[in-house]
């Protein structure tokens, strides 16, 4: 029989697929990290195999994304697939990052992981974006347009980057080249920063529903206990994704995404896709293009460092009432956002948008540290019980592990 180095490359997946020690308490919730990676090889493969057939030219690229879906085998397949399945690896990923809000997965030890997490979500908007351009339709066109165009808002070198970024003077052959490049590249990218992350997740050990130290949880074997579970939500997760796919593959798209790009007429209400909607309504609350792109970054640069100005002494909102209301104001909040991104920059939709920006930021800067102070006043004044508690519970696992030896 052959035997295996502890430090060769079978040995570590090995530890990592099958003998991995997970916390018995996490729930199906923790199946969207898996279900992300999933999402990610899909939009793999279908984008190499869409991209054989795509044009980057913009008299040609509008006719390709048309000939892949009417003359070549399975085209409409591999697009539809693509296109939605772009729509749910953000679902997924949305999902996967309010989860970890929830439980305090950002809590030491584990803020690198959280913090190549937000990496990886900011390279996701990034890729998706290019992506949104390729069709190079007329919301392709515009929303290319209008974004790029925010880089003119930063003093003095604003301008040259506008045209840096579009390869010329306007949104034009070689913009696309660039973005089907970077659309291309970024997704490999994304395997390695995944990758990072994993190993990252294994170092600290993933964490649990009652966020305590996982030292001190029953603990299984990744497979084939949570194997089973992550089978069970991709099944679930396929009969969704296929009924769009079959069924309604257009209902996350815009109607006028299949207008050949017109730079001489405008559409009625340029709007992105759904998962960047709550990012657009932040950037159209302040009037000042400047502020906006400030807010816009902030957004996503909040969720980076808040591991390091945010503190508890319990992660889990299960424990903390106060948190928990609030955690569940900010999820209504985002998709209010996301409703508010979506409809026109008129009365009464800019002073909503306005009000939940307002509350989007507040939640990280003031009543996440707020409520620590709460709950480090109200530790103080019952230490005494807790020690003794901490005291029972110590003895108790003294106890049963001395029982299980």
């Amino acid at each position: 029989m052959r035997i295996v180095k502890k430090n060769s490359l079978f040995s570590s997946l090995y530890q990592t697929a099958v003998t991995y020690m997970v916390p018995s308490n996490i729930t199906y919730l923790w199946n969207f990290g898996s279900l992300a990676g999933i999402c990610l090889i899909i939009q793999i493969i279908t984008g190499i195999f869409l991209a054989m057939h795509y044009a980057s030219n913009v008299d040609l690229a509008f006719i390709s994304v048309e000939h892949i879906m009417r003359d070549v085998n399975y085209g409409w397949l591999m697009r539809y697939v693509h296109a939605n399945g772009a729509s749910m690896f953000f679902l997924v990923v949305y999902v996967h990052i309010f989860r970890g809000l929830y439980y305090g997965s950002y809590f030491y030890p584990r803020q690198a992981v959280w913090g190549i997490g937000v990496i990886i979500f900011l390279l996701m908007i990034l890729t998706a974006f290019m992506g949104y351009v390729l069709p190079w339709g007329q919301m392709s066109f515009w929303a290319a347009t209008v974004i790029t165009n925010l880089a003119s808002a930063v003093p003095v070198i604003g301008n040259d980057i506008v045209c840096w970024l579009w390869g010329g003077f306007s949104v034009d052959n070689a913009t696309l080249n660039r973005f089907f490049s970077l659309h291309y590249l970024f997704p490999f990218i994304l395997v390695a920063l995944a990758g990072i992350h994993l190993i990252l997740l294994h170092e600290v050990k993933s964490n649990n529903v009652i966020g305590t130290n996982t030292q001190f949880l029953d603990k299984i074997p990744f497979t084939p206990y949570f194997v089973i579970k992550d089978i069970f939500g991709l099944v679930i997760f396929l009969i969704l994704f296929f009924y769009l796919v079959y069924f309604d593959p257009n209902l996350l798209g815009h109607s006028d995404n299949y207008i050949p790009a017109n730079p001489l007429v405008t559409p009625a209400h340029i709007v992105p896709e759904w998962y960047f909607l709550p990012f657009y309504a932040i950037l159209r609350s302040v009037p000042d293009k400047l502020g906006g792109v400030i807010l816009l970054v902030g957004a996503i640069v909040i969720l980076l460092v808040m591991p390091f100005f945010v503190k508890a002494q319990i992660r889990s909102s299960q424990f903390r009432p106060i948190k928990k209301i609030l955690f569940w104001l900010f999820f209504f909040n985002y998709l209010l956002l996301g409703w508010i991104g979506g409809q026109p920059v008129e009365f009464p939709f800019v002073e909503i948008g306005q009000l939940c920006t307002s509350f989007y930021f507040l939640y990280f800067i003031f009543f996440l540290p707020f409520i620590y102070i709460l709950e480090i006043n109200f530790w103080n004044e019952n230490k005494i019980t807790i020690n003794n508690n901490d005291k029972k519970f110590n003895s108790f696992l003294r106890q049963y592990n001395n029982k299980k030896n």
